[in-house]
């Protein structure tokens, strides 16, 4: 049969041998991918995939270059499917003093320079319970949260509590920047960080840029860490929220990291920051 094709027998084989080693790495490479999104998040792109895989492909002597990996990962619906947004959790329409904006056009040059702190909200099947984060804005380390299913002041002031016992430079000066929201203008709130020697800042117009670091982390931990969905209840998304903060800070590569993880930037801070901003507005480094 192999003679009617005008091959040798050697080559039929050949042929056949490595038809089967093509099936069984995409057996592999799919298992990898998904296996590696399980563990870290279900939203790694390709990019971060590629990079922190590249090492099973040469154990598993799997060939594959990286714009031929991304042909794979579209051929098997595995690209990250784009989403949308949705409610908001702010409320700016009150009496309480606000705090003008320090950090507008500038950018931290190390950590426990800024925090940025921002709540939102997790479905579950008894209502809507609220996460407020506190993360430091140089290495993207999530420093406090806190989830309940109330909005109130405390419980933004435990998870600043939380950051503030978190801190590894404790003698450095700290701005902390946040919306205009009733929970952080409350003299309970900016007292007790004033107490603790943090500078308060706030956004003072709306500006998709102005707290960009807190909302997007939001949406890294809603997207890819299944609190998205709606949840049985509060005190499994109280579990869930741990386990996806524990990820993010010590597992997930960031881009605007140069590809390492927060705590590890955190302790060794070396890395020149990267704004999410894409217009050419000057930025100048924080001075405090």
């Amino acid at each position: 049969m192999y003679g009617c094709f005008g091959i040798s027998k050697q080559a039929f084989y050949k042929r056949i041998k490595t038809q089967q080693k093509q099936e069984i790495d995409h057996q592999k490479l799919v298992a990898l991918v998904k296996g590696y999104r399980k563990k870290v998040g279900s939203k790694t792109g390709g990019i971060k995939l590629y990079k922190e895989l590249k090492h099973e492909f040469i154990k598993n002597n799997i060939k594959i270059g990286r714009d031929k990996f991304y042909r794979f990962l579209r051929l098997n619906s595995l690209l990250v499917p784009k989403s949308k947004n949705y409610i908001t959790t702010t409320y700016s329409n009150h009496m309480y003093k606000k705090y003008k904006n320090l950090v507008k056009n500038h950018i931290p040059s190390r950590p426990e320079q800024l925090w940025v702190s921002d709540i939102t909200y997790i479905k579950t099947e008894n209502g809507h319970n609220y996460l407020a984060i506190v993360t430091d804005a140089y290495s993207k380390k999530i420093m406090g949260y806190k989830l309940d299913n109330q909005m109130r002041t405390s419980l933004c002031l435990e998870a600043l509590n939380m950051a503030i016992k978190n801190r590894k430079y404790p003698k450095e000066n700290l701005i902390h920047h946040s919306d205009r929201g009733f929970q952080y203008c409350n003299p309970k709130y900016t007292q007790f960080a004033e107490e603790n020697g943090i500078i308060m800042s706030m956004t003072e117009q709306y500006d998709p840029y102005e707290n960009a670091v807190a909302e997007r982390i939001n949406r890294t931990l809603k997207h890819e860490y299944g609190l998205k969905q709606t949840i049985k209840n509060t005190e499994l998304a109280q579990k869930m929220t741990q386990q996806a903060v524990y990820i993010y800070n010590n597992l997930r590569t960031h881009f605007s990291l140069d590809l390492r993880k927060p705590v590890e930037v955190h302790l060794n801070p070396d890395i020149n920051y990267k704004s999410y901003r894409k217009n050419n507005v000057i930025l100048n480094p924080l001075t405090i």
